[in-house]
């Protein structure tokens, strides 16, 4: 008897691969083939929405290597001297769809991910230093004119040419666009940029500025119109066959990490706004500074579980890094983890090629759909609590900021003469609630009470609602004593009547 058979989903062993059931060998299927229905509706099942946009594209994985000393501007453990992070490349076209040619003109799509040891640390840029827009009010209409119409779905260039004239921020990016940089020979031959201003913090608590370039070291190569129109036709996936391949055969690709630093006074000052996207800092300002260099040398083994359902974000940030006033980035910071969620789902996070490799999670938002990773089963779920579960740690954050009408502070808004968090609620209990309504209310504490089996959280319980009306506080102190009394005398016939 085989040892190598196949199963069903639930692991039990099926009769056969090849026939469904049927009633004689020419009659109709039977709904009761559990494993043809497990089968065809798993296969029917077996595509996440695709990206809008960045839908095709590949990508694959490496290491990220610090050779240089940029301590002074970071302390993000990533970026420290000899530091070394497994990385996630994803390489990509904006517009075009999961079977559009590699070659269309397009911006491509530069992303990487740090599995750093203090979380996953993503950049989402593209080959361009430079954006369309500046403002993410606007991105819907931007990916908008650059997709189908909505009669033909056919894409169409008075779309997006009407959209550019009308947003004369784009003409930067679209200079790159319509450029050379508009058709790269492959992912491997293209630079990328972190295009956003983003923000470095180092030990001090100093802030800087900081622009990422990925410095190819294949060296920049792009191709003509007629290549690309002939590669679109006799290999719609050229980008990624080249670079499977070249991994495949040992060809691993490097690019050089280098950075732009700006001071974070000179920000308020420089010549341009450096937090817009449309923009480039000028190298003689701000010349490129070494960090190191990282090297793709390994294929996913599953393209769809490791590349399509990797989930790039600009909000997975690390101590020492932040963002900056970019308006783009700002949008993106909520955007892309929405995006995710809707395509991949709620516990996206918890896949194995977004789970951090490096660093531990401990955190206290559960359930959902498709949860994989549960805490023990007398861990709480809520903070604060009583039982040592994790605590912020804004000494460990080392996060930045800016001024604008104020600096941004992780605090409690400032209090004004009768703000405070009792106060509503006592008022609403004295003055509002009714004599019956007080007495369903007392009713409805005391069975909650009743369910608390710690006595340092029933304590803080009692002094809540005392904080709330301190005559509330001592009643309900009074009906749970009374309750524990009358339970030991036998029992409590209506508890609502200790009111």
């Amino acid at each position: 008897m085989s040892e190598n058979f196949t199963t069903t989903q639930s692991g039990a062993p099926v009769a056969s691969d090849a026939h469904s059931l049927t009633v004689g060998a020419d009659g109709v299927t039977a709904l009761h083939d559990r494993y043809l229905v497990e089968k065809l509706a798993s296969f029917n099942r077996e595509r996440v929405p695709e990206r809008n946009p960045h839908a095709k594209g590949g990508g694959a994985f490496g290491e990220l290597v610090i050779t240089e000393d940029v301590s002074k501007y970071t302390c993000a453990a990533v970026f420290q001297p000899g530091a070394k992070s497994e990385t996630l490349a994803r390489f990509s076209s904006v517009a075009g769809e999961q079977g559009s040619p590699d070659t269309w003109r397009d911006v491509r799509g530069f992303a990487l991910r740090f599995y750093s040891t203090e979380g996953n640390y993503d950049i989402v840029g593209n080959n361009t230093p430079v954006f369309f827009i500046r403002d993410g009010l606007k991105f819907p209409d931007f990916i908008h004119s650059q997709k189908r119409m909505g009669a033909s779905g056919l894409r169409n260039a008075d779309m997006q040419w009407d959209f550019w004239t009308h947003s004369p921020e784009s003409a930067h990016q679209v200079t790159y666009l319509m450029g050379d940089r508009g058709l790269p020979t492959t992912w491997r031959e293209m630079n990328g940029y972190g295009s956003h201003t983003y923000q470095w913090i180092n030990a001090e608590g100093e802030r800087f500025w900081v622009q990422y370039h990925f410095m190819s070291r294949q060296g920049v190569k792009n191709m003509s119109n007629e290549e690309a129109e002939k590669l679109a036709g006799s290999d719609a996936d050229h980008y990624r066959r080249d670079l499977f391949e070249n991994i495949e055969e040992g060809n691993f690709p490097t690019w050089d990490v280098k950075v732009q630093i700006m001071p974070y006074e000179e920000g308020k000052t420089y010549r341009f706004n450096p937090f817009d996207i449309t923009k480039t800092w000028s190298h003689k300002d701000y010349p490129l500074i070494p960090v190191g260099h990282f090297t793709l040398n390994r294929n996913p083994q599953n393209f769809f579980a490791e590349i399509e359902q990797a989930a790039f974000s600009p909000s997975n940030m690390v101590p020492g890094t932040d963002i900056s006033p970019d308006k783009m980035l700002m949008a993106r910071v909520f955007s892309y983890p929405d995006a995710q969620r809707n395509r991949i789902g709620t516990n996206y996070n918890q896949l194995p090629v977004n789970q951090p490799h490096a660093a531990t999670v401990k955190t206290y938002m559960h359930e959902g759909a498709m949860q994989y990773h549960f805490n023990d089963a007398e861990a709480r779920v809520y903070t604060p609590n009583s039982f040592g579960g994790p605590a912020a740690a804004p000494e460990r954050a080392v996060e930045g900021g800016w001024e604008s009408d104020g600096e941004l502070v992780r605090s409690a808004a400032t209090l004004r003469s009768e703000d405070d968090d009792f106060g509503q609620p006592g008022t609403l209990y004295r003055e509002v609630y009714s004599a019956e309504s007080k007495a369903r209310f007392h009713a409805t504490l005391l069975g909650q009470c009743q369910g608390i089996s710690i006595e340092s959280i029933r304590e803080g319980f009692f002094q809540y609602w005392s904080n709330v009306d301190a005559n509330l506080g001592q009643l309900l102190r009074d009906n749970y004593a009374a309750s524990v009394a009358g339970a030991t005398d036998g029992g409590l016939e209506n508890a609502s009547s200790l009111v």
